[in-house]
């Protein structure tokens, strides 16, 4: 028998439950579970008082559509009825929005790409150096092993 964390059955029963609402058969299909288990998780979870709604990202993001055009009054009883928190809304509308912000308002400023190509060219003249210097280390540990090599042939064939 299969064992499943409580995570992966929190995701699973967050969407047969509201807002998302998925039918039983397609998270079945979707994740490979019996629609037996499904059903049973789902009212293991119905049954526990107080259980925090577990959300998606796509039923946050949905939530945030939802509510974009509501006034404040609508926007609380909707929270009421779907069991979340203003703040929680709020966090996800902030969340959504800074997830869909455009390149031009994620780019760095002129003074610090500036900076930065001049960071980039200090660590690569340092990475040459590094190299440079590993290599000497590496010819003369060659060299040395030769001449042991050589000084040691030439004792073993004197005596």
């Amino acid at each position: 028998m299969a064992r499943y964390g409580q995570e992966f059955k929190n995701r699973a029963v967050a969407r047969l439950l509201p807002p998302e609402s998925a039918s039983v058969d397609e998270v079945s299909r979707e994740i490979g579970v019996s629609v037996s288990t499904l059903e049973r998780w789902r009212s293991d979870a119905l049954s526990q008082s107080g259980r925090e709604q577990v959300w998606t990202a796509s039923a946050k993001f949905e939530a945030v559509l939802i509510t974009a055009s509501m006034d404040e009054h609508a926007r609380s009883a909707w929270c009421r009825s779907n069991g979340v928190h203003l703040h929680e809304l709020t966090s996800w509308r902030q969340s959504a929005t800074q997830a869909l912000a455009g390149p031009q308002e994620m780019r760095a400023s002129p003074q610090q790409t500036k900076q930065d190509r001049k960071r980039i060219k200090e660590l690569e003249r340092d990475l040459r150096r590094k190299e440079k210097a590993l290599a000497e280390a590496a010819a003369l540990l060659v060299l040395s092993k030769k001449v042991e090599a050589i000084f040691n042939k030439d004792r073993d064939e004197d005596a």
